[in-house]
């Protein structure tokens, strides 16, 4: 996977910046494909029927861009803003799901980035906390001082 200063890229291919205290990373669709993908099925309480998601964990683009501890505000294209602790994210969810049935999806169907938790799966995924973080249309990660 190749990370680049923010400056050196082209904007019509970057799709996240993340921030901390080393500075800024752009990461393009190719950059968070080239890490290791999850996979699942599952409801959402925004879409008509179980769907296919698929994208690194959200974990995993933090510590790409070496962020493993503290606390990261999420941000989307609206400036609608989560806060997540990144001890609570799992090594398979989240994930920032950058594709939807198999194919990459636009900002009407709430991409090209969405963090989805697998909500089928596990009760624990079916609260308002999780449902608030299910962040969509993200743009820039954060880290925030502890």
């Amino acid at each position: 996977m190749l990370l680049h200063p923010g400056a050196a890229r082209a904007a019509h291919h970057d799709l996240l910046t993340i921030a901390s205290k080393a500075g800024e990373v752009v990461l393009s669709r190719a950059d968070l494909e080239a890490l290791p993908q999850h996979s699942f099925v599952t409801t959402t309480i925004w879409t008509a029927e179980a769907l296919t998601f698929s994208g690194p964990s959200l974990q995993a683009v933090l510590a790409a861009a070496g962020i493993v501890t503290g606390k990261v505000e999420l941000i989307a294209i609206n400036d609608y803003r989560v806060v997540i602790n990144v001890t609570e994210l799992g090594a398979e969810a989240p994930i920032l799901a950058t594709r939807l049935n198999g194919q990459p999806f636009s900002r009407r169907q709430k991409g090209p980035l969405w963090l989805v938790y697998p909500y089928d799966s596990d009760p624990a995924f079916q609260n308002e906390i999780v449902y608030a973080r299910s962040i969509w249309q993200i743009v820039r990660i954060q880290s925030m001082p502890e």
